[in-house]
């Protein structure tokens, strides 16, 4: 296969990972959201009109390295070496005609449905190859993964975790720190340990990948002792910036001042994520019934048209949040919920919106998977979910401003509370 081949075949696997099976009705919307999306976990922006040259296979001289390597990184290889060692080690076994088989070919087809067929034969048996495993029953039983933290709950928390997939017949490994695929790193048989780190509080779910199938998970905890503060680039994202000040409650309000960002050299005229997170050790009520209650406002810092906030529970398998933003604003909200999740370029979320900068009571109340938001005392949005989050591990305040939080209230649905502040004092 050639290079603009293998290019192609790259980039048309990263459009199928996003949900775009039908490649010849792609519109401009498209393009953006996987420009955006690759931009996201590779920190690498491709434009539209180079995914468009590229999808279509329109180029002469191949893209520049950064570009290949993004899109091999997306797919989760280390980068575009990578990727294209792993196709070249399967097209012989995937791919073989005698003579007489390509002559009919020619023949019969077409020489652009002739290269558009093969291309989704090779398409749909390298992706069936990525994703199946060998496995005779036992097999996934031989993996072994654990972990042990160096230290107790510092952040950042260097981790080791230990493995074995020796027995394993796969391609590759890979070690996922949680969620973020962007934190993929691959591992290899006869190496047993890798050190890597986290750089967030929260609860995290680890996973030992074979190909591109879990096969071993680990629970990865580290709690806070209590308000924890940071701040992240929005776009591309990067590195955790920690906000260290005993100052964090003043006036019986719980939140940070610009000159918490100056003191540690945050820029605050950069699109940045501003995160409050309480992880405390364990709370022993369940994501699918509890009610949360908090009042809070935002203090914008750069005179966005589009302050938000976001406000999340955070639970150990799934996410539980919803952004709040002006509502000329709500196409760019978002609502997750177990396994539910709503996007406001596709779904009305107009109701979530408000404005931030303003004080605002929410309430949100999960009763059996079935979940209602309210502003105040309206009700402002119910949906339901079906796959369970598992219990509540923290909560969590992120918005693009400061965040200035003058109470919080987390308890089970009987009114048995599990936490309460109303930020008088430091607790």
């Amino acid at each position: 296969m050639s290079e603009q081949e293998l290019v192609k075949l790259c980039l048309t696997e990263v459009f199928l990972k996003n949900g775009y099976g039908d490649l010849h009705s792609l519109v401009q919307r498209d393009y953006e959201n996987v420009s955006q999306v690759i931009e996201a976990k590779t920190g690498i922006l491709i434009s539209i009109s180079t995914l468009k040259r590229l999808l279509k296979g329109d180029f002469a001289r191949l893209p520049q390295v950064a570009t290949l390597n993004a899109i091999s990184r997306y797919l989760g290889y280390q980068h575009w070496q990578d990727y294209r060692s792993a196709v070249n080690s399967k097209i012989p076994i995937a791919v073989t005609h005698s003579p007489q088989r390509k002559f009919m070919f020619k023949r019969s087809l077409p020489k652009t449905l002739l290269y558009s067929s093969i291309l989704s034969l090779l398409l749909v048996l390298f992706i069936t190859s990525r994703t199946s495993l060998k496995d005779t029953g036992a097999s996934f039983e031989e993996a072994q993964f654990s972990v042990k933290k160096v230290t107790a709950n510092d952040i950042p928390n260097s981790v080791v975790f230990s493995y074995n997939v020796d027995g394993i017949d796969a391609d590759s490994f890979f070690i996922q720190q949680s969620w973020d695929e962007s934190r993929r790193v691959r591992v290899f048989k006869k190496q047993h340990t890798l050190t890597d780190i986290y750089y967030e509080p929260g609860y995290h779910t680890a996973k030992l990948m074979a190909n591109n199938v879990i096969i071993k998970t680990l629970d990865v905890s580290i709690p806070t002792e209590d308000w924890f503060f940071y701040a992240t680039r929005r776009f591309p994202p990067g590195a955790a910036n920690y906000i260290y000040t005993e100052q964090y409650i003043q006036d019986g309000k719980l939140g940070l001042e610009a000159q918490d960002l100056i003191e540690h050299k945050i820029n605050s005229r950069a699109e940045n994520n501003y995160i409050y997170t309480y992880f405390p050790p364990k709370w022993p009520v369940h994501s699918d019934n509890y009610v949360f209650k908090t009042r809070v406002r935002v203090q914008e810092l750069n005179k966005n048209p589009c302050p938000y906030l976001m406000l999340e529970v955070f639970c150990q398998q799934n996410f539980m949040y919803f952004i709040s933003m002006p509502r000329g604003c709500t196409s760019e909200s978002k609502l997750q919920f177990g396994d539910l999740i709503l996007d406001g370029k596709t779904t009305d979320l107009s109701t979530l919106g408000a404005n931030v900068t303003e004080w605002i009571e929410v309430k949100i109340i999960v009763r059996n998977r079935v979940v209602t938001i309210y502003y105040g005392d309206k009700k402002v949005y119910t949906c339901s979910y079906s796959k369970s989050a598992g219990k509540i591990t923290g909560i969590g305040f992120i918005s693009n401003g400061l965040c200035e939080v003058d109470q919080v209230e987390l308890k089970g649905l009987e009114g048995k509370i599990f936490y309460q502040n109303d930020f008088e004092q430091i607790q």
